[in-house]
């Protein structure tokens, strides 16, 4: 054994105790002044390793930060590299937001927005959001005009688009659960006149294609980053996060990836809404108690403790290496140790 590998194997092993500990006994979250008055001590509390795989991906002298509170329920963050923003949604108040790296001023980016909930950004550079309000999903042109990407289905409505992620052959995939329409709260009610499904718009032709109804409730949804699997979680049944093999313009092999618990509580269920893959292939979920980390055989690695329930998340800042997250009422970020996989 070389002298490298000597001290890997050492390091992980004194890291071992903690790492059990976390997944058994978490601590008590303790509740933190976001003002930044009073600096957190190195390193976060609340970046919690529960396999030594994550280690490599908690920086040490980084905290986790609050930028902006006030939504009524904030989903659908996604970065703009050239504008240097992050877009997200604030679906009760009908409105999108956008916080600016420069100076972390926040602005009033869309209103009314559709009651859009989740965003994304299309290779070309264009906004792609899923609107509750219109049951569509749109793009937003350079000119300021909208195009309607999708918003119907063999003759019938579409329910309300949730998330959308988009391929390199310019096809447009997103999830079409019933959340929107259940009430007047995030959208306008109404009945359902398709099955909960997942769809994809050729880049070419525009045409739309049910590629799943599967799972019970698709909700967020992500590649991985060779394209060659999709994952899409499931807000309702087993609440399990899926994948599929991607074949073509279509899905095969769908099967469950993983059930998520809940760290540190014996019986306890979380479940994802929103998900995005790293560069290295793991899947960052929104869920309690904040963000799970899961890893591409499954296994959940590690956790970002949050005080808020954390809807949607996404990879942002020059580097792709700051995760932005959209929990509740407010908009949180932190840097980790690895990059992004796609676009936005």
């Amino acid at each position: 054994m070389n002298r490298r590998r000597f001290l890997t194997v050492s390091c992980l092993g004194a890291l071992a105790p903690s790492i059990l500990l976390a997944q058994s006994t978490l601590p008590p979250y303790q509740p933190r002044d976001w003002s930044g008055a009073n600096p957190l001590p190195y390193p976060d509390p609340d970046l919690i390793a529960l396999d030594p795989r994550f280690q490599r991906y908690i920086l040490f002298n980084t905290p986790i930060q609050r930028h902006y509170t006030g939504s009524l329920w904030a989903e659908g963050p996604a970065w703009n590299g050239v504008g240097r923003y992050l877009v997200w949604s604030d679906i009760p108040n009908d409105r999108q937001l956008r916080w600016l790296e420069e100076d972390g001023h926040v602005t009033t980016f869309r209103s009314p927005s559709g009651h859009s909930n989740g965003n994304t950004f299309d290779h070309a550079g264009r906004q792609i959001s899923c609107e509750h309000g219109g049951r569509r999903v749109v793009r937003y042109e350079p000119n300021g005009s909208v195009t309607v990407i999708a918003d119907s289905f063999q003759g019938k409505r579409l329910n309300s688009p949730n998330d959308a992620v988009v391929h390199p052959d310019g096809s447009i995939w997103f999830t079409d659960p019933p959340y929107g329409i259940r009430g007047d709260y995030e959208g306008n009610r109404a009945d359902s006149e398709l099955p909960n499904a997942t769809y994809r718009v050729d880049g070419g032709s525009g045409s739309l294609t049910l590629v799943t109804d599967l799972p019970a409730a698709p909700n967020g949804l992500a590649f991985s980053p060779d394209y060659r699997r999709l994952y899409i979680a499931d807000t309702a049944g087993d609440r399990d996060i899926w994948v599929f093999d991607v074949e073509g313009n279509g899905l095969r092999n769908g099967r469950s990836l993983t059930r998520l618990n809940l760290p540190g509580q014996s019986g306890g269920r979380s479940y994802a809404d929103g998900i995005r893959c790293d560069a290295d292939g793991n899947i960052w979920a929104g869920a309690l108690p904040g963000v799970q980390v899961i890893a591409p055989d499954g296994d959940t690695i590690g956790i970002i403790r949050l005080p808020e329930r954390c809807a949607n998340l996404c990879f942002g800042g020059s580097n792709r290496n700051r995760l932005f997250m959209a929990a509740s009422q407010s908009l949180y970020s932190v840097y980790v140790g690895v990059a992004g996989a796609g676009i936005a």
